[in-house]
């Protein structure tokens, strides 16, 4: 697994104007395949009269699943080009669609690479970008007279306090860097006189 990839921060829009072309860059983030195509669909809803709505995405932490589409544009001109700004960003699970209304002047191959590559980069730029790191799941269980302090200090010392479950004992689920977890099992072992469990589980990706 990638220990670390970046996505779009949050969904928006940054517009451009090229050679009297009008170029609008949707992003997205997207978990999935099927959420970066409703997207795209969303997109194409929302400027039915633009002469080309260009898209790319990449879904997966190892960028699995890549998808672009020049929508009419001369071949390569557009989606690739787009695709290409997102995966040099190492933007991954993230969904972009330009929008062109044709200003009457001609940009050529050249010119149309730059334009959709450079839409795409000055969007993420705009919008701001996320880095996700990969961290194991683990669940912390301990008694309550020390469950308090035991997730005061967690959440002091920056680390991802996912839930907390209350019932005979309480239950803690924290994310932890793979690099971490044997300093942290000592940690916990002082911290509570070696009363607490701690349990590993899969892997997941959390915000940095």
């Amino acid at each position: 697994m990638q220990e670390q990839y970046r996505t779009v921060a949050r969904e928006g829009v940054h517009e451009t104007e090229i050679s009297r072309s009008r170029f609008v860059c949707a992003l997205a983030p997207a978990a999935t395949e099927r959420e970066a195509q409703d997207f795209v669909a969303r997109v194409r809803r929302a400027h039915p009269t633009a002469t080309h709505n260009c898209f790319a995405y990449v879904v997966g932490a190892d960028a699995a699943v890549q998808k672009a589409s020049d929508d009419g544009e001369p071949g390569g001109t557009a989606g690739v080009p787009m695709l290409q700004m997102l995966l040099r960003r190492d933007v991954r699970y993230a969904v972009a669609v330009v929008t062109r209304y044709y200003g009457g002047v001609k940009l050529g191959a050249g010119g149309l690479i730059r334009a959709y590559g450079g839409a795409v980069g000055e969007a993420l730029d705009a919008l701001g970008t996320v880095t996700r790191r990969r961290f194991r799941l683990a669940t912390v269980t301990v008694g309550h007279q020390r469950a308090g302090k035991v997730e005061n200090d967690l959440r002091a010392t920056g680390r991802e306090v996912r839930d907390v479950r209350y019932g005979e004992s309480v239950t803690i689920e924290i994310g932890l860097p793979d690099s971490d977890v044997d300093a942290f099992r000592a940690w916990l072992a002082d911290t509570t006189a070696g009363t607490a469990a701690l349990e590993l589980g899969g892997e997941a990706y959390g915000d940095t």
